[in-house]
């Protein structure tokens, strides 16, 4: 029972964290890519060590060959000057060196071939992972780009769908303000019939009339000539006012 509630955890778990790399691709983008640096960081130790192998290899082939003429040079010596236990002794261990310099030369050979196989498979399983990963960086890309175009669509779709329709909101504020309207024009009309426009009429001219004749008060106070009114007959200016303008006029 323990192992089955488990395991249905887990599964829940599991079923949790997809989801969240499903909504975040780019996190987990990410993520690979540093494990990705971190793996070509441990593959570049490894190949560290391997390179010191075949340096480590290529000096004892030096110091093997730099033996094998010097043993080769002593046991010829020896040899002309007829000593032959000692010329014998330099030739055992100039065997003994020349095996052990063909074995190093053939390690290193196998080193450096292990090693170039070794660094053209790294760079041909980074470049393939940056391809892959540039690959993943531009489908991301049109992802999010189909998913605002779906979503535009899906909404444009809807509002073609439910604009209109039965209870939508828009028709209902078409009708109440159509009816306030028609309410207005009617009170506009009701307010029109009550109004007595031969009033408005009698008190304009009343106030107009008023106007003149304070126009001509004024006019008559200062001694200014006024101007009679288009379709109006001309008014005569009183006696005092031309006696008290007479003189000035005949000076001018």
């Amino acid at each position: 029972m323990a192992g089955r509630i488990s395991n249905l955890f887990r599964g829940f778990f599991s079923l949790f964290i997809s989801g969240i790399e499903r909504r975040n691709p780019e996190a987990l983008l990410e993520v690979e890519t540093e494990n990705l640096r971190k793996q070509i960081a441990s593959y570049n130790q490894g190949l560290i060590s391997h390179a010191a192998l075949c340096e480590r290899l290529m000096s004892q082939v030096k110091k093997l060959q730099v033996d094998q003429s010097d043993f080769r040079a002593k046991t010829a010596a020896h040899l002309r000057v007829g000593n032959r236990d000692a010329a014998g002794q330099y030739a055992l261990r100039l065997q003994t060196i020349e095996r052990e310099l063909d074995e190093n030369k053939k390690q290193l050979e196998q080193a450096e071939t292990t090693y170039k196989d070794l660094v053209r498979a790294r760079d041909v399983a980074v470049a393939n992972a940056k391809s892959k990963i540039e690959s993943i960086k531009a489908n991301i890309s049109d992802m999010k780009t189909k998913r605002a175009l779906a979503d535009l669509t899906e909404t444009a779709s809807g509002m073609i769908t439910n604009l209109g329709g039965t209870g939508d909101t828009l028709q209902r504020l078409e009708s109440m303000v159509d009816e306030e309207r028609s309410k207005a024009s009617g009170r506009v009309r009701v307010a029109q019939g009550n109004l007595d426009v031969s009033t408005v009429h009698v008190r304009e001219a009343e106030q107009k009339a008023l106007a003149d004749q304070a126009l001509a008060d004024f006019a008559a106070r200062e001694g200014i000539a006024l101007p009679a009114a288009p379709g109006a007959p001309a008014v005569e200016q009183p006696e005092s006012s031309r006696k008290s303008m007479g003189p000035a006029t005949a000076r001018e």
